[in-house]
């Protein structure tokens, strides 16, 4: 398998657990049993995490278009 094809899968299920940890609407905290009903910014391990996830994107839309490229 060749490795640009072999990291594109790995970013995809980076991409895909990263989206999964984080619990629409509510917080990072209330997914492992806190409860948060105010709205609040992004603090801590989930900044990080946001960040991350939107780099990992970013990572995987550009390793799929030089994959996509012509005689690739």
């Amino acid at each position: 398998m060749d490795l640009l094809k072999v990291a594109q899968i790995l970013i995809a299920l980076a991409v895909g657990s990263s989206i999964l940890l984080q619990a629409r609407g509510t917080g990072l905290s209330s997914t492992f049993g806190g409860e948060s009903t105010a709205y609040r910014s992004r603090r801590g391990l989930e900044r990080i995490l946001f960040r991350l996830t939107i780099v990992l994107a970013t990572f995987f839309v550009i390793i799929s278009l030089v994959g996509a490229r012509p005689g690739g």
